[in-house]
């Protein structure tokens, strides 16, 4: 082309507008919103740092898929279609991709993935706050593998610090926050290897309540009595369970009374009473194994209170604090849904997991307040098949006429005339009717439903609409397996506050420790600062104006 011919076009080009709109694409509501969302986008400006408060939201096994299935879920309970909808943290404007594996396996666990997050190193399956040169099973090589976890740092700069959890408080997620164990299962001394229990290795329990770090973490909610109580000492809430220590000790009551203004709780009326604030400290388990799945928590005997109560709760305790807090919460059961293969829990989790983020929006001032929502990993969990719009995400697949578009009144069906649901799982028990080993094998995970539909062929039932949407189904999966599996795939990270572009892009899962650290003003290394050296007089004679009324 003529140096005048290219110079002609260019000029058009330049003078034409960037999008030649119509009057029917103006009206569209899906273009009005696409133009909404960068208009937003290119409204948002980075919060000036540094936070004085960090929340981390850890969605166990909360994979990509999973949060699209929640996303539908919930707007279905709502009377939508849902595929339009979003969870609460859908909001916040950085996203990124983080990987997940171990430094030995390429699908992770949750003790090394969340070591990771909460050390910023990367480190083998099943280890708590050590690095990857740690041997597993062997106490003695922990001293020197041993890594400083956030909340560590966060007591040792003078910070209030917090973890909520729906599992088990000794559960490899929340545990990562506090403990250093060559094995995640280290939960009492009743499972610590025999070497380490003769040697005097603290369970994972005692090194909750004996945290070495500042005064203790603050706030600690969640389940998991068994592993405070003595074996002799019954449970508060169910007289046929006890605790599970050989040393017959109670924590709890140790813990209590090693320092004043502190109170424990194990039903959600007792949690309510502490709300005013007169304790200083507070720990509360609220069930002697796991909490109750949201699904189910409404028949729990002691009365469980909701995750999203829990984090209403910490954040109203720790935003006491002048100096700020570092809070992490766990949405647990998630990933024991999952495990499962129960989709219809493991959405309820997930969605009672964004009730807790939406609490924290309310609760916190963005100005000042980094908000972070990420998973340790994901689970095979695929949604499939050609469903029409607003198709039950539980449901079976009913696909729309070809030639019309209307949605097909009969499910679709495979290749061997068997109809099939959108949601369904690589590996686990819903292979097709549990076997005996299977249930045996459930037996792992508390409170897990079994399959309750039979199969009427060979591998799997053929279901009605009406059976697919049974809370209790185990949603179909490929190659059978007492119990499901992770997924080694990238899980987001969504962020919003101070220090939130830290976590756009792809980012090693240990980045997000580093995110944080940066967040905070803090330097990387290893710190152990006197807390007045942080704060002027003035500075901490204010009070941390954080939560809004």
């Amino acid at each position: 082309m003529r140096p005048i011919a290219v110079a002609f076009a260019l000029a058009l080009l330049l003078a034409a507008p960037a999008v030649a709109e119509t009057a029917s694409q103006d009206a569209d509501p899906w273009f009005v919103d696409g133009r909404a969302a960068v208009a937003k986008r290119r409204a948002h400006t980075q919060t000036p740092g540094p936070a004085r408060n960090v929340v981390l939201f850890l969605g166990d096994g909360m994979g990509i898929s999973t949060v699209t299935a929640a996303r539908i879920f919930d707007g279905q309970q709502r009377g939508a279609p849902g595929e339009e909808g979003a969870l609460a943290f859908e909001s916040f404007p950085v996203v990124g991709l983080v990987k997940v594996y171990n430094t030995n396996q390429q699908v992770p666990d949750s003790a090394g993935t969340m070591t990771a997050i909460m050390s910023g190193v990367k480190t083998k399956a099943g280890m708590l706050g050590v690095n990857a040169s740690v041997i597993p099973g062997d106490h003695r090589s922990v001293s020197e593998s041993r890594v400083p976890t956030l909340l560590e740092h966060a007591e040792d700069r003078g910070l209030a610090t917090g973890i909520v959890t729906t599992a088990r408080i000794t559960h490899a997620t929340p545990a990562a926050c506090y403990a250093h164990a060559a094995s995640r299962g280290w939960e009492h001394d009743a499972t610590l290897s025999p070497a380490a229990l003769k040697d005097g290795f603290p369970d994972l329990a005692r090194q909750l309540v004996e945290f070495p770090h500042g005064d203790g973490v603050d706030v600690m909610l969640g389940g998991g009595r068994r592993a405070f109580l003595g074996a002799n000492q019954v449970d508060p809430e169910d007289p046929e369970l006890t605790g599970v220590r050989w040393d017959e000790r109670d924590l709890l009551s140790e813990w209590q009374s090693a320092a004043p203004g502190r109170a424990t709780a194990w039903n959600a009326a007792q949690l309510s009473a502490l709300a005013s604030g007169e304790a200083r400290q507070v720990l509360g388990l609220f069930e002697n194994d796991h909490m109750a799945f949201e699904h189910d928590r409404a028949d729990d005997r002691g009365g469980e209170p909701s995750l999203a109560r829990m984090t209403e709760f910490a954040l109203r305790q720790l935003g006491r604090q002048a100096e700020g807090f570092v809070l992490v919460v766990e949405g647990g059961r998630i990933d024991h849904a999952h495990h499962a293969n129960n989709a219809q829990r493991a959405l309820s989790e997930t969605l009672a997991f964004s009730r807790a983020v939406e609490v924290a929006i309310e609760l916190t001032d963005p100005a000042k307040t980094l908000i972070v929502v990420t998973a340790d990993h994901g689970h095979p969990l695929t949604m499939a098949g050609y469903a029409t719009r607003g198709n039950p995400i539980l449901g079976l697949v009913h696909e729309n006429d070809f030639f019309t578009g209307v949605r097909k009144a009969e499910p679709a069906l495979d290749g061997i005339g068997v109809s099939y649901a959108t949601l369904q799982y690589a590996v686990g028990p819903g292979h097709h009717a549990p076997t005996d080993a299977q249930q045996e094998g459930t037996k792992r995970f508390p409170h897990e439903p079994l399959e309750v539909h039979a199969p009427t062929s060979p591998g799997r039932p053929n279901l009605t609409d009406e059976a697919a949407v049974d809370p209790n189904r185990l949603q179909q999966s490929a190659v059978p397996r007492f119990a499901g599996v992770h997924s080694g795939e990238d899980v987001a990270v969504w962020s919003t506050g101070p220090g939130a572009h830290f976590f756009s892009g792809s980012l090693e899962q240990s980045a997000l420790f580093h995110g944080m650290t940066a967040a905070l003003g803090w330097d990387a290394a290893p710190a152990d600062p006197a807390p007045e050296a942080l704060t002027t007089p003035a500075e901490a004679s204010v009070a941390n104006d954080t939560l809004t009324e």
